[in-house]
């Protein structure tokens, strides 16, 4: 599947709050063809470059938002889960209870925050790939100064909120047993299969194996490829996709 599609795709399927904060990759894309036909390039590059300046700032905005909730909301649920261990519950049925409300928060945050990985994933590699198109189209040489910049803002470093997602990972290998994470996870399954964290989640697992994938035509500007590691949530959400692979 061609980037375009693909990424119009994935545009569709998160979170709709989310759906204006990704690369405006279809008219750069035109911004790019015109720019080969025309005779004012010094002008049309200068137009191509500020567009590009204003979509980084436009992820990072965006990225370091979500990136400083993600950091509160993950201290309030180790707080949440410490005071349901260190208290007496009143009865066991309120301690299921909180538990299961645990559960399902955790599991919603750790959507989010692959959501958010994704979202740097799949911005970065259009960034690379209108790039690429632009020095092709104008026999200009602007990727390779340019990805040295992109690799320098704050939405391309995900190294927090990916160690997060592997705290939320170990969390609930930990604390909750598989058979019990696994109903919960096949609830979501049922109830949100046309909609929320549980279905955006697995697309963007999906997105991120298929853009992040080996292969002959890999440059130094293309994202390792990904393995996920081998956690009872990550394997749940691999064994039952409600949607099929991209």
């Amino acid at each position: 599947m061609k980037f375009g599609k693909r990424l119009k795709q994935h545009v569709e399927e998160t979170l709709p709050g989310w759906r204006d904060m990704y690369l405006n990759y279809k008219d750069l894309k035109k911004l790019v063809r015109l720019i080969s036909s025309s005779l004012e390039y010094g002008k049309s590059e200068a137009e191509f470059v500020y567009l590009l300046n204003n979509e980084i700032d436009k992820f990072n905005m965006f990225f370091m938002e979500q990136e400083e909730d993600f950091i509160i909301r993950h201290k309030e649920l180790q707080q949440r889960i410490k005071r349901v261990n260190e208290s007496e519950p009143s009865s066991q049925e309120e301690y299921e209870e909180e538990m299961s409300r645990i559960r399902k928060d955790i599991v919603d945050f750790h959507g989010e925050m692959v959501l958010l990985v994704n979202y740097s994933n799949i911005n970065y590699t259009g960034m690379a790939k209108i790039l690429k198109k632009y020095d092709k189209r104008t026999g200009g040489l602007l990727r390779l100064a340019f990805i040295q910049k992109v690799l320098e803002q704050p939405f391309f470093t995900t190294e927090l909120v990916s160690k997060l997602v592997k705290e939320c990972e170990t969390t609930i290998d930990e604390l909750f047993p598989t058979a019990m994470v696994a109903v919960e996870l096949k609830d979501a399954t049922i109830t949100m299969v046309g909609e929320g964290i549980f279905r955006n989640t697995v697309a963007a697992l999906m997105t991120m194996k298929e853009i992040r994938k080996g292969s002959s035509t890999q440059s130094h500007f293309s994202l390792p490829a990904l393995s996920l590691p081998d956690t009872e949530l990550i394997r749940y959400f691999q064994l039952n996709s409600p949607i099929p692979s991209i």
